[in-house]
């Protein structure tokens, strides 16, 4: 059983093997080594791709859509320039992962659905961009492999959340006109403040910070000084806050799975040190305490408690009551094509969609991420969607347990990222925003940070912990 676990999860795929019989592969990667090796810009290139992804996640919560995608249209474009200039395989195999490998399958049913699609014009443009996404995670994954470069880019996207979270709180303070009917003006709820900072929406800021909040919660134990420290916990407290003045029902699901899974992950990186008591008590006392806050908030403060009640209310409930319709529909839209879709992308979802409507509950998308793949590429690639998502959390512990076997504080970033992934899923089940790009190029970067710390598994080796009582290791 483990074995075929093993095989299911790609643990043991043999890389370079497979890149060494890749023509593909052999024909482009090394294509312009010889021009590299008398370039000096490009032998700073992982420098200056880290640069063009530092504009791309200091910009998106400011920029336009527009600005974006000619942000990642450059990084694509640098890539694929470092990717031709590369030393051939198999010295650049480590850069080539289990998760990239169903990154590009996953791209290859959303090309298949797209030349199958009814409206194939507005699936086109966005396979596009769905490809530009992609090859954003592929150029991240490189990138993140620097441990320096790993830490200068979640340093600055949590000073950018800051900053994003610090408009929000004064909102909240001072008050912010809403910018669209986010609740129902009969209901108790409707005269609260819901904050929304630079990107407009409650829903999306709430998914833009969720990241944020964990890795902010991680960092308190990755940076050393208490000076870093303190300005961890700071980021943690303000990200957390503005996240909950979002009043995001989705945002708020995300948080709880998030920080649930960041304890019981702490849990485990630590289990091996704590006395007995700590390792059969502490998760207990920490999850009954969590759950202890959420009920005297749910008690206690109003808001929190008709926002929590309402998850409850079905159809009574007018945000509810939308989302079902939509799913009623979306429902149908699968039904008539179920194997490959109706192509990527909201354009396609929007010249389909109108023909499955009911009336009066028009929407851009399926609220809610495996139907809105289930939509777009059929349960093919629903398949292939939750194939990545299993291979990437499966990677994720493998390469903790390696981790925490030196004690290697790095490990925390791992901790922070699977965590994140949970959450934003977590989230975007009842929600849409997880395909804008202020939340989209985030997903994709906690995939590359992943797969950055990806190491292949020697045939015979088995993935269990082999020390019982690691020793720290020198940081």
């Amino acid at each position: 059983m483990n074995l075929i676990w093993q095989r299911f999860t790609l643990s043991h795929f043999p890389i370079k093997e497979y890149l060494n019989s890749s023509y593909l592969h052999r024909f482009l990667v090394g294509l312009l080594h010889s021009w590299r090796q008398g370039s000096v810009l490009i032998r700073w290139g992982d420098t200056i791709a880290a640069g063009l992804l530092s504009l791309v996640y200091a910009l998106a919560p400011f920029a336009s859509s527009a600005l974006i995608g000619v942000l990642l249209f450059a990084c694509v474009g640098f890539w694929l320039l470092l990717t031709l200039s590369d030393e051939p395989a198999p010295a650049q195999a480590s850069l080539f992962t289990p998760i990239h490998l169903l990154v590009f399958l996953y791209w290859g049913i959303a090309a298949v659905a797209t030349a199958l699609s009814p409206v194939k014009k507005a699936a086109l443009n966005d396979l596009l961009t769905l490809t530009l996404y992609l090859l954003l995670f592929v150029l991240c994954a490189r990138v993140l492999r620097s441990a320096r470069l790993r830490s200068w880019i979640i340093t600055l996207y949590l000073h950018v959340s800051l900053i994003v979270s610090i408009y929000g709180m004064r909102q909240w303070y001072f008050g912010a006109p809403p910018l669209a009917t986010w609740s129902d003006p009969e209901s108790a709820f409707s005269k609260t403040t819901r904050v929304y900072s630079y990107l407009g929406n409650p829903n999306l800021l709430a998914g833009y910070l969720l990241p944020a909040v964990v890795l902010s919660l991680v960092a308190i134990f990755v940076w050393q000084s208490w000076f870093k420290k303190a300005l961890a916990l700071t980021m943690l407290i303000v990200n957390t806050a503005c996240l909950i003045f979002t009043y995001s029902r989705g945002g708020w699901i995300g948080l709880v799975v998030a920080i649930l899974t960041v304890m019981v992950l702490l849990f485990y990186w630590w289990s091996v040190q704590m006395p007995p008591f700590w390792r059969t008590w502490s998760l207990p006392i920490i999850l009954g305490g969590l759950i202890g806050v959420l009920l005297l908030a749910i008690i206690f403060v109003e808001p929190v408690r008709l926002r929590f009640f309402s998850i409850f209310a079905d159809r009574s409930d007018s945000s509810n009551n939308f989302r079902r319709n939509v799913w009623d529909a979306v429902f149908e839209m699968i039904r008539d094509r179920p194997i490959i879709g109706i192509g990527p992308g909201h354009n396609a979802f929007n010249k389909i969609y109108p023909l499955y409507q009911h009336p009066r509950y028009s929407a851009l998308s399926a609220y809610s991420i495996l139907l809105e793949v289930a939509v777009e590429t059929g349960f093919v690639g629903l398949a292939c969607f939750l194939w990545l998502i299993i291979v990437t959390f499966n990677t994720a512990f493998l390469q903790l347990r390696r981790l925490r076997e030196s004690m290697n504080i790095e490990g925390f970033w791992l901790i922070g990222a699977f965590a994140t992934l949970l959450g934003m899923l977590a989230h975007g089940t009842v929600d849409t925003v997880w395909f804008r790009p202020e939340v989209n190029t985030l997903w994709w970067l906690m995939v590359a940070l992943i797969a950055s710390y990806w190491t292949p598994l020697k045939q015979g080796q088995s993935p269990e912990l082999n020390s019982p009582d690691p020793q720290p290791a020198a940081n």
